[in-house]
């Protein structure tokens, strides 16, 4: 008899700005392990960039290492970051053209042994392992809130950053 699969856990978290969108990634960069993948999915605008960015920030200060400039990779596709345990890869899929190409930049090494954050990751889904952290940020309220909607965060988050 083949095992029954469960849906996956769905979390939807309020952002009222962009600091609350940098906690929450603060939240997530805290709990990551080599071979997470953070797939980023959202409109322009969304606040994928702002997350990325912030994750990227708060895993270079857990080890010990001040990472201020975080280049969007737009037109390289990634740009990596050797920290103590891993590397992470920061994936901007925004300009690739067939989705097959991510094999030339190397997200199979990312996807074995380091920490992913990949935006635009909706041009790649079926290429992505099952075992992955999606989120959906989507335009709010007004024009600095935002929504998260993430999936796949089982293991990884028990509650979202407070947005009060």
């Amino acid at each position: 008899m083949a095992a029954l699969q469960t849906a996956p856990q769905v979390q939807t978290i309020p952002l009222v700005d962009p600091a609350a969108t940098e906690a929450l990634a603060a939240t997530f960069a805290a709990r990551l392990a080599p071979g997470d993948i953070i797939a980023l999915t959202g409109d322009l605008g969304a606040g994928k960039t702002v997350f990325a960015r912030a994750l990227i920030r708060s895993l270079g200060r857990a080890c010990g290492i001040d990472i201020e400039h975080v280049p969007s990779p737009t037109f390289t596709l990634v740009q990596l970051y050797e920290l103590s345990d891993f590397t992470l890869y920061h994936f901007d899929l925004y300009r690739l053209e067939e989705p097959e190409e991510v094999w030339e930049i190397g997200i199979e090494d990312a996807f074995a042994g380091g920490v992913s954050v990949i935006e635009w990751a909706e041009r790649i889904e079926h290429l992505l392992p099952m075992q992955h952290i999606r989120i959906d940020l989507a335009f709010g309220s007004d024009e600095t809130a935002r929504i998260a909607t993430v999936t796949g965060l089982e293991t990884k988050l028990a509650t979202g950053p407070e947005t009060t």
